[in-house]
C-alpha cells in the first residue's frame, strides 16, 4: 500500500518514467539532488509493496544497472528465459510438500513427520 507521503513526493518531485507488465509504475527526481548528479529512482506497487515483484531488467534500473529504463522493446527476452513471478513464500500459493505441518496431505501408508510426545 502507497502512503499519502510517498504520493505526495511522487506528485511534486518525481517524473514518471515506465511501468512493467504487472502494474508497478516507476519515478525518477525530475532534478539531481546529490553532488554525483545522480537522481534518485523508486517505484510505486501496484498492490502491496513486495521487493520480488519488480522485474529483473526494472531491478537493475532502480539499482543504477542500466542507465536507461528498461521500455518496451529495450531487451528482447531469450527464448531459454522464463517470465518473472513474484515469490510465493508467505501466501496461498507457496509450495507445501506432503506431510508438512500447514496442512499438507500425508502420502498413503505413510505417518505425519510429527508425532505429539505422550507420556
Amino acid at each position: 500500500m502507497t502512503t499519502a507521503i510517498t504520493l505526495l513526493h511522487t506528485w511534486l518531485r518525481g517524473e514518471f518514467v515506465g511501468e512493467d507488465e504487472f502494474g508497478n509504475r516507476y519515478y525518477r527526481e525530475k532534478r539531481a539532488s546529490d553532488p554525483s548528479g545522480r537522481r534518485r529512482r523508486w517505484v510505486v506497487y501496484k498492490g502491496e509493496a513486495e521487493g520480488s515483484k519488480i522485474p529483473p531488467l526494472w531491478n537493475a534500473w532502480i539499482h543504477y544497472g542500466l542507465d536507461a529504463p528498461p521500455l518496451d522493446g529495450a531487451a528482447k527476452r531469450r527464448p531459454w528465459q522464463k517470465p518473472h513471478v513474484p515469490n510465493p513464500t508467505g501466501t496461498r500459493l507457496a509450495y507445501h510438500p506432503p506431510g508438512d505441518m500447514d496442512g499438507g496431505a500425508h502420502p498413503e501408508g505413510m505417518p505425519p513427520a510429527y508425532q505429539p510426545w505422550r507420556p
